[in-house]
């Protein structure tokens, strides 16, 4: 009888824990807490697209992932943003590939003359790169996307230029493969940020910027600018990253990883628009200045300038083949993809609208 009675108490003890157990709340789901580094000022769609990418996370992880944005290089300085997510600076940045040169070989070849028409084909155009090859040169970080500005225009404070003659003497503010084009047409090349852009134009230290119309607007530039030259057939651009700390990445559960890429592909759609809204947007301000002037090339003069910078490519592609990268199978998808989205691509007033609505409010 007494084991019977033994052998029930250890049964109903069982029944008792099995129960309390089941009844407790489960752990609380830890949030996860990321930093957001990007150049751009607060002001500038680039940067609001940036912030609403940090809230659309918070948003679809329903709260999980908190991510801290510091706007206009105060995290980093826009040079350094990349190093300082690879060392744990920042958990994502974004900023400019050619503020470093010399250190993404592979990719390069993207800011290159290819006749880009506007910033939606050059994102697209980066992205499928990117995609393409997975440049060892990104092996450091987790890469989210990238994005690309239109083709650039020669900015100056007082000299206008209307041939290549022009710009012989001239001191131009550029980055990159910018600056190459400057001087193979001629003038001498400044390496500078967007963000010295303004102070270096207003003190007269260049003369003036390689650089796409985005920035008369965007970085106020048109308040020092008192020409703009197009010289779009050029087509060159400048390709930006955003990147997320490789180690930060692998921590991330699964269902976390799967939203930001999602967001990713989502927001190479509306940095392309942006791009393209600029490009108008930047002109239309700078013209309500007194005394500027848009100076459109002539096609003679034009094709002067394409055939005095075509020799950059070849020579890129002499240069990386004898590092080992496949130089040309580069430049002849590059040449297709550029193809293939300019036959899609938006048009200009349907992004303009795009960018009215959702985000110029």
């Amino acid at each position: 009888m007494k084991k019977t009675m033994f052998l029930v108490m250890v049964v109903l003890m069982v029944i008792s824990t099995s129960t309390i157990s089941s009844c407790a709340k489960p752990a609380p789901t830890e949030t996860i807490k990321l930093t957001y580094s990007n150049f751009f000022p607060p002001t500038h769609l680039h940067s609001i697209l940036a912030d609403q990418f940090c809230q659309e996370v918070n948003e679809r992880t329903n709260g999980r992932v908190e991510i801290t944005y510091y706007s206009g290089g105060t995290l980093t300085p826009a040079p350094k943003i990349y190093d300082g997510v690879v060392s744990g600076i920042s958990d994502i940045g974004m900023s400019v590939l050619a503020y470093t040169m010399g250190r993404f070989p592979a990719t390069e070849l993207v800011d290159m003359p290819h006749a880009y028409p506007n910033g939606w084909v050059a994102t697209k155009v980066a992205n499928d790169f990117y995609h393409k090859f997975k440049p060892k040169e990104f092996d450091d970080v987790h890469v989210l996307y990238f994005h690309a500005h239109g083709p650039g225009v020669v900015f100056t404070t007082k000299k206008p230029v209307r041939t290549m003659e022009d710009l012989k003497g001239l001191v131009i503010r550029c980055t990159g493969i910018g600056a190459k084009i400057m001087e193979a047409l001629g003038a001498r090349g400044y390496g500078a940020s967007q963000a010295e852009a303004y102070e270096l134009m207003s003190k007269g230290t260049v003369d003036g910027s390689f650089t796409p119309r985005e920035v008369l607007k965007g970085w106020k530039q048109a308040e020092v600018v008192k020409y703009v030259t197009g010289c779009y057939d050029i087509g060159y651009t400048a390709n930006m990253f955003v990147v997320m700390n490789k180690a930060k990445w692998d921590s991330l559960p699964d269902n976390v990883k799967e939203v930001f890429t999602e967001l990713s592909e989502e927001w190479i759609e509306k940095h392309g628009k942006v791009w393209t809204y600029y490009d108008r947007a930047g002109i239309d301000y700078f013209l309500t200045f007194e005394g500027r002037e848009l100076i459109e090339l002539p096609p003679q003069e034009m094709a002067r300038w394409v055939e005095a910078t075509r020799p950059l490519v070849s020579q890129y592609i002499t240069e990386k083949t004898a590092m080992g990268l496949p130089a040309a199978e580069y430049e002849e998808y590059l040449m297709q993809q550029v193809k293939y989205w300019t036959e899609r691509m938006p048009s200009e007033t349907s992004c303009i609208e795009w960018v009215k609505k959702e985000l110029a409010k």
